[in-house]
């Protein structure tokens, strides 16, 4: 299943705008502030198709019956440029537990690259409702593979991924990869390029130098 958040009119078309925008995005801090603030937003969509309980909250002058969370979701996100949108989910889930992946594209001389994942922080997921985010969805082979290296954790009870702009392709591929998965995956633009050296046009650059600085 595919939710796109950005398909209805709403201030979230004001935040990918932002983060397109190549004159906007040039600062650094606001780049981040945007992907924080989408992140937030994807949070809420997400916990109304959580499992609640309803509890007593003792006021000042009362009881107030209240559905709550039954339980918190675990935040994963691929390192580094999912950060920011992994901060902005944790100031919803503020009791989540967090994972994190670190999966990067290895280039070889012929312009070819495969996807590499060296690193993996996770608690127990089995059972557990698991949100993944990836601020890009390009080819999908880096969401895909970072998804099944989680699965050394445990197996999750179902998975929410995020991405704030996919190519056809990319949700293609997981759709296909992730077939017999309980997933779910939210965008919020889907854009229909995938240039050979596996860039969504019109996209938006690269999200990780764009938020914390060109790597070498």
């Amino acid at each position: 299943m595919v939710k796109n958040l950005g398909a209805q009119p709403s201030v979230f078309n004001q935040f990918i705008a932002e983060l397109r925008d190549a004159v906007i995005q040039q600062d650094s801090f606001r780049f981040r502030y945007n992907m924080e603030r989408m992140g937030a937003i994807f949070a809420y969509e997400i916990s109304r198709q959580l499992e609640y309980e309803t509890k007593e909250v003792v006021t000042p002058l009362g009881v107030a019956e209240v559905p709550l969370l039954k339980a918190y979701p675990v935040l994963a996100t691929i390192l580094r440029a999912g950060l920011p949108v992994h901060r902005g989910m944790l100031s919803v889930f503020d009791k989540s537990e967090n994972a994190f992946v670190s999966a990067y594209r290895k280039h070889s001389k012929d312009g070819r690259f495969d996807i590499q994942v060296e690193y993996v922080s996770c608690p127990d997921l089995t059972y557990r409702i698991v949100i993944l985010s990836d601020p890009m969805l390009a080819t999908g082979a880096s969401l895909v593979l970072s998804y099944k290296s989680l699965l050394a954790k445990g197996k999750p009870k179902h998975t929410h991924i995020v991405t704030l702009i996919a190519s056809t392709q990319g949700i293609e591929h997981v759709k296909r990869s992730l077939s017999s998965e309980d997933v779910t995956i939210w965008v919020g633009a889907i854009d229909d390029e995938l240039t050979a050296q596996a860039y969504i046009v019109p996209g938006l650059g690269d999200a990780g130098d764009l938020a914390f600085g060109n790597k070498i």
